[in-house]
């Protein structure tokens, strides 16, 4: 199933897919994150009485959390999330098309089936859970969290295709959040852990 909105004059909004570029948007958006986090160490806590720069894992926590939600983004194709997904997929093959044809004159191609696995009830449970708690708890987090967030989102929405890797991580995340749903609801309606 393709959605398309038209955007202007001719121009036709249809990103189910990753292009070659989006998809080195994304990877550039991981390998970015992490370098930062390499080289900036994890501050006074992580240095230790040493006194020597150490790297607090800590600090990727929302970077991964928010790839964790841009995979289920990608797995509500019909809703809003989905939707805004789309978006992200454009733009990000958008931008890193122009930066491929600029820089190498080559053009992206798109890559294989983009995409995750469904959720079902209760996956949709646990995703529509998570994005109420995020939007009550929005100004708790600090700017710093929320950058580190937003591009793990985008990276995960360009990164979630449909082999390799990038298939097993999408398949857990997705699935984890189906098994968990239907954990939480049989233990709150059933009293029972399954």
């Amino acid at each position: 199933m393709t959605s398309s909105i038209p955007l202007a004059a001719g121009e036709q909004f249809a990103a189910q897919s990753v292009t070659t570029a989006g998809f080195a948007v994304g990877m550039a958006l991981l390998i970015v994150e992490h370098w930062r986090w390499y080289k900036g160490g994890g501050g006074a806590a992580a240095a230790g009485a040493a006194g020597g720069g150490g790297k607090d894992p800590k600090e990727l926590i929302p970077f991964w959390f928010g790839v964790a939600f841009g995979i289920l983004m990608v797995a509500c194709p019909a809703g809003l999330l989905g939707t805004v997904s789309d978006a992200l997929r454009w733009a990000g093959n958008g931008a890193g098309g122009w930066v491929m044809s600029t820089m190498t004159g080559q053009r992206a191609t798109t890559t294989v089936a983009t995409g995750a696995p469904g959720l079902n009830q209760y996956g949709a449970l646990v995703v529509t859970a998570l994005v109420l708690v995020l939007f009550f708890l929005r100004k708790q987090f600090a700017k710093l969290i929320k950058g580190r967030w937003k591009k793990g989102v985008l990276c995960g929405v360009l990164l979630c295709i449909t082999t390799g890797t990038a298939a097993v991580i999408a398949q857990a995340t997705v699935g984890g959040a189906n098994d968990l749903g239907q954990y939480v609801f049989d233990a709150a309606t059933n009293g029972t852990f399954t």
